[in-house]
């Protein structure tokens, strides 16, 4: 096959949609196109503008541009030989050209919320009705994208619409009940797909100049390689209604915007400024959010004012955070290009899920929605670290108030269903994220609405909760037992079991229900300390009674120790036995807040983490000598499945490993170089972004998801730029 340059680029635009291609503009993956627009954010993904498909006409030359892959094995057209430049900031360019031509194309997926207004608001996510209503009012999804031509003769710039209306998981297929409906007027073209008597997805193409052709014709067997590679569906038939023509001088830009919905009489007027207009008022967002050096230019000092006023309107009156009582979080310093990259990528993961009208975490692109226990992981990385406090407490917030049977919801509900509670860790990873909130702003008003949930978990572990959830009255000790589910962070499932079922006592989850524990007394006195808390010594009594359980859960996390090995056994399972396998959940459990190891063990620990299972990538989660290890993440699905914890490095285990290796060896340096993984943000898989896992194996190819919300957080949280 030819050597095509498919390192991923990605937009996104804080609802859950977005645009995703290759460097060298041929689509290798379902998931590739450039308006999949988030219906029900930030669910309903929907593919509806695949791409457009380029030529270019001059006076004795007819030139291809675009690139793609045919079912048959063959490459045709083959634009990518004439690429010459491509670059991902501010937004993704291509120019493609030879000696008497050159053709610039930019692409930029505005924030999903309309109006400075809107704007703000969500930034802030209140959870107030008014603002609801605002940011309901605001919703828009949709994509600019903007040509220039430069040479030495006038051309023709024909532009063939790929069009679909399917699910972002699934191909389209050519099939005779399917239609498309396309209706034009001045300069824009609306178009909605028609199947079997269902309409799809309205939405509609403007541009500054140009005449547009309808032309309808289907495109059969498109070929995507990646899903090939993943024992896939591969094979895709694409729509086209017709082509915009554009003659072109030296120096003429044509600006195109699809949008979802039908033309709106009252929108904007669409000119060649629009583009430029776009990029500024999204660099104005960035610089609005992490500080103005950096991230934008000097115009920002008048955004910033202007924002400013419109919060005093807009949002709810919250209480002033404090100064940081310690430098955990100090203000990052958005100078830094590599951190500026990185606070970039973390927003692409902040979304706002209309179903709870309240924000939430991608996991990853292209594929995960907000999973709970991811967002908690993250948390840290992408809200604490760059002071958007606010947005922290909204998340913390929406996620306790789905707390049922002491269970915080792995994943969160779309309209008009159910949330789902399979997870024993996503609860213990709420306090801990809650506890470095706290600790970070002293919010004790916070503190005192979310305690009742804290309650309610200790409450639901101790009398035993769904799944068979429960402590042992003997040792303190959680644990769990249900055949078929996998509970902890290692949740793969192949055919119906559980690859790494962890029943019992897994490690980390112990380590997380000691921390628990310990911030739960904590917080009990503290609170009791409180003027306007009734019955302070309730709560006395409760932080004595916590501190207690704590110390026996302290004393019984030794049961995890083995001696010979030096290290953590990582589960104990119903039946007693130890589970002695080298893993990473042993690093986790020295990485939290509250660690109930001592430093010879932890010592110990790290010694062994880092000859068997670090990487410049993250660590592996299985030692490479252990006879279940694999060291590729390839193949089929169940094949990937059986692999993703079993060797696989995961990016996101980088942050537990400095925390722990900065706890007990505080004077010496990390035994690892950044630079490996900072190459691979800036020049590899989804430039701009850190892959979900790696392969255990040299070279450690990058894998699954191209853009993981906790790889970019663990980064953010540690890198000091």
């Amino acid at each position: 096959m030819v050597d095509l340059d498919t390192r991923e680029w990605l937009l996104t635009n804080g609802l859950g949609s977005f645009a995703s291609g290759t460097v060298s503009d041929v689509r290798t993956r379902t998931y590739h196109g450039w308006l999949f627009a988030a219906t029900n954010p930030p669910s309903g993904r929907t593919l509806l503008l695949s791409h457009l498909e380029a030529s270019l006409e001059l006076p004795k030359q007819l030139i291809a541009l675009g690139t793609n892959f045919w079912g048959f094995g063959q490459i045709d057209p083959t634009g990518y030989e004439l690429l010459r430049y491509f670059d991902i900031n501010p937004v993704p360019k291509w120019i493609w050209g030879e000696d008497n031509w050159q053709l610039s194309r930019q692409i930029i997926m505005p924030y999903g919320l309309e109006g400075a207004e809107a704007s703000d608001v969500v930034d802030k996510f209140s959870t107030s009705l008014y603002a609801r209503a605002s940011v309901s009012s605001c919703l828009s999804h949709r994509l600019l994208i903007q040509y220039r031509y430069e040479g030495n003769d006038a051309a023709i710039l024909k532009l063939r619409l790929l069009i679909s209306d399917r699910d972002f998981h699934n191909q389209q297929k050519s099939i005779p009940d399917l239609h498309f409906s396309q209706l034009l007027g001045q300069k824009q073209v609306c178009l909605q797909a028609i199947d079997s008597g269902h309409f799809g997805t309205p939405w509609h193409l403007r541009w500054t100049h140009g005449r547009y052709q309808p032309d309808a014709v289907w495109y059969w067997n498109y070929h995507l390689p990646e899903e090939t590679r993943r024992g896939l569906s591969d094979r895709e038939d694409l729509y086209s209604p017709g082509y915009l023509a554009v003659t072109l001088r030296p120096g003429d830009v044509v600006t195109l915007e699809a949008k979802v919905g039908f033309p709106d009489r009252f929108q904007s007027i669409l000119t060649d400024e629009s583009f430029a207009e776009a990029i500024e008022i999204e660099q104005e967002r960035l610089c609005q959010i992490f500080g103005q050096q950096g991230m934008g230019d000097k115009q920002q000092d008048k955004g910033r004012g202007k924002m400013g006023e419109m919060e005093k309107q807009f949002l709810p009156k919250l209480p002033t955070l404090p100064t940081l009582p310690n430098p955990q979080y100090p203000i990052p310093n958005t100078q830094s290009p590599i951190l500026q990259q990185l606070l970039r990528a973390a927003d692409q993961f902040i979304v706002y899920r209309t179903s709870i009208g309240s924000p939430t975490v991608i996991s990853g692109y292209h594929w995960f929605n907000d999973i709970g226990r991811d967002t908690l992981i993250s948390l840290p990385g992408l809200v604490l670290v760059p002071q958007r406090f606010n947005l922290a407490r909204d998340i913390l917030r929406s996620l306790g108030l789905h707390c049922r049977h002491g269970l915080i919801p792995n994943t969160l509900p779309d309209a008009d269903s159910e949330p789902f509670y399979n997870s024993i860790d996503a609860a213990l990873w709420w306090i801990e994220t809650l506890g470095l909130y706290l600790e970070a702003t002293q919010d004790w008003q916070f503190l005192t609405e979310l305690y009742p949930v804290v309650q309610q978990i200790y409450k639901a572990f101790i009398g035993g909760t769904r799944y068979n959830i429960q402590v042992d009255s003997l040792d303190g000790l959680v644990g769990w037992d249900a055949r078929g589910v996998a509970l902890t962070w290692m949740d793969a499932i192949v055919d119906g079991q559980p690859v790494t079922p962890r029943r019992g006592k897994p490690v980390e989850i112990n380590a997380l229900w000691y921390s628990a524990l310990c911030w739960a007394s904590r917080w009990a006195e503290i609170l009791s300390e409180q003027e306007a808390i009734p019955e302070p010594s309730r709560l006395a009594k409760q932080a004595r009674r916590y501190s207690q359980h704590a110390q026996q859960v302290k004393e019984s996390l030794q049961k995890f120790w083995n001696s010979q090995l030096g290290y953590l056994y990582d589960t104990i399972e119903p039946d007693d036995r130890r589970n002695s396998q080298v893993r990473p959940n042993a690093v986790i459990a020295l990485s939290l807040v509250h660690c109930a190891f001592s430093e010879q063990q932890g010592r110990q620990i790290l010694d062994k983490a880092t000859d068997r299972l670090l990487t410049p990538y993250g660590l592996r989660t299985l030692d490479p000598t252990d006879s279940e290890y694999i060291g590729k993440y390839a193949g089929n699905s169940e094949k990937r499945d059986r692999s993703y914890h079993q060797g696989t490095i995961w990016g996101w285990l980088i942050g537990p490993y400095i925390r722990a290796w900065q706890r007990f060896y505080p004077s010496e340096p990390l035994p690892f170089s950044w630079q490996p993984l900072l190459e691979h943000l800036c020049d590899d898989a989804c430039l701009g972004s850190i892959s979900e896992i790696f392969d255990g194996d040299y070279p450690h190819i990058p894998r699954g998801a191209i853009a993981q919300a906790k790889s970019v957080a663990e980064v953010i949280r540690h890198f000091q730029g």
